[in-house]
């Protein structure tokens, strides 16, 4: 029997790794880890190691399967007694999500499968457990449509590419009943989305939807370690100098729902101002949503903060009267949890000592941390931050210098528009530049995360207003 590690638990405030071991965990599972050690929230959940993805190349699938089961089935059973949920039940179903983590950050590049464990016996249970059929249809169909793009085959592969999801069946839909939001779909409706994606799953596969949830778990882990190879990442790491042989990890965590009604959200923020390294705290949610929702372009997402929410306003030309009834600040609609987001933001901006790009769930008012990371940046907020850090006594001298990276210091020098000048400018028209189709999106042909710009717009935005993501290694 192997004595090699493979599998590294955590929560409950503990964890068998922590935010040193990169390498082995990457990023997402290392701070997953250092989060839980910390106190701050985290779903319950496993990370599979770098190792195991070299492995996956050198000796197959069915070799890894084999030989790292013993260790996921009881990493299962320690998120089955953390939750009182059991995978695979047909009373009190255990749902996870399945994600990607390599060393060096590669967003949108990896896949990521949510809801997995939902099957048609799993999802009346999940209903009656929470007394929203929507909701439970609605995460089912998710479920079926990110399955079938990322572990079935069937997810667009060029922009000239149709999603068979969202274009020939969704779309379709909406447009049947004269809706313009998934939102505004009955349950009725999501049944039928459910029904159609397994018909387009057979029609293109030739197989059945699985419904076992193992086989799932283990399809979902598997693809995974398959996207480290897609073709996106393979260009994202030559770009940026990112040995193919650092493999990525995998983390499995217990689902938390930010679609589970009005009193639940979810969204992304930064610390500080990623496009101009403001130390303003910022970023995007979206109530009854789950994390695609806030990258996919057809819902407008919200700020977070009063301030930015006015700020955005006062850009889009929205009167304050008209903004607080229709986009409400997370600060002004959760104001509980927002402050528990706040007060978490600047611990782990405190803890790491660098500015944070985070992600989070709230689930019945419930607060959840799903990632922290070092925030890429652009040039000029590379540099503020790290003067103002210093400033501010949370790095030295030689810290603030290593954070300038030389070929980042070339933005500088590039012409800007005078402020001023942009204020007093002129305007002939607005519009949302780059907005993609979502399938664009979920394929990694649009990067989903662009730096907020004066808050305005941050986060996972709806368009290309703000500055392009810059290249740099991060959490």
């Amino acid at each position: 029997m192997s004595t090699v590690k493979r599998v590294y638990t955590f929560g409950n405030k503990q964890a068998e790794g922590n935010g040193k071991m990169r390498e082995l965990l990457g990023g997402k599972g290392a701070n997953l880890a250092e989060m839980n050690l910390v106190g701050i929230p985290v779903p319950p959940g496993f990370t599979i190691t770098t190792e195991v993805c070299t492995e996956y190349y050198e000796k197959g699938r069915d070799a890894v399967v084999e030989m790292i089961r013993p260790e996921v089935e009881k990493a299962i059973k320690g998120i089955e007694k953390q939750t009182g949920m059991t995978f695979g039940s047909d009373t009190m179903p255990l749902l996870v999500s399945v994600r990607s983590g390599a060393r060096a950050s590669m967003p949108g590049m990896m896949d990521t499968i949510l809801n997995l464990g939902l099957n048609d016996t799993a999802v009346k249970a999940l209903a009656k457990r929470t007394g929203n059929d929507r909701f439970a249809w609605d995460s089912y169909r998710r479920f079926v449509q990110m399955y079938g793009d990322v572990v079935l085959g069937m997810k667009p592969q060029s922009k000239e590419d149709e999603d068979p999801f969202e274009v020939i069946i969704i779309d379709e839909m909406k447009k049947e009943r004269g809706v313009r939001l998934d939102t505004e779909l009955s349950t009725d409706d999501l049944r039928e989305l459910v029904v159609k994606f397994k018909a387009a799953v057979k029609e293109r596969t030739g197989a059945d939807f699985p419904t076992n949830p193992w086989e799932q778990l283990w399809g979902a882990i598997m693809a995974v370690f398959q996207s480290w190879m897609n073709e996106r990442a393979i260009l994202y790491r030559k770009l940026n100098n990112i040995p193919a042989e650092w493999g990525t990890a995998v983390n499995v965590q217990a689902m938390v729902f930010g679609n589970m009604g009005d009193r639940s959200a979810t969204g992304v923020a930064f610390t500080r101002d990623a496009a101009t390294g403001e130390n303003i705290f910022n970023g995007e949610y979206l109530i009854n949503a789950q994390g695609e929702d806030v990258v996919a372009g057809i819902r407008t997402p919200q700020q977070i903060t009063l301030e930015g929410s006015r700020r955005w306003a006062a850009a889009q030309g929205v009167s304050e009267e008209e903004r607080k009834a229709k986009y409400p600040s997370l600060e002004e609609a959760m104001p509980a949890a927002y402050k528990e987001l706040f007060d978490i933001q600047e611990h782990l901006e405190r803890y790491f000592t660098d500015m944070q790009d985070l992600e989070f769930t709230i689930q019945d008012g419930k607060l959840w941390m799903l990632q922290t990371r070092n925030g890429k940046r652009t040039g000029a907020a590379m540099l503020k931050i790290a003067m103002d850090m210093l400033a501010e006594g949370l790095i030295d001298e030689k810290t603030a210098v290593l954070r300038c990276e030389p070929a980042k210091l070339d933005e500088l020098l590039h012409p800007v528009f005078d402020a001023t000048a942009m204020k007093n400018a002129k305007v002939l028209t607005k519009g949302l530049p780059c907005l993609a189709r979502r399938s664009d999106r979920r394929s990694g042909l649009f990067s989903p995360r662009t730096p907020p710009s004066g808050t305005a717009t941050t986060g996972k935005s709806s368009s290309c207003a703000s500055k392009p993501r810059p290249k740099t290694s991060a959490a």
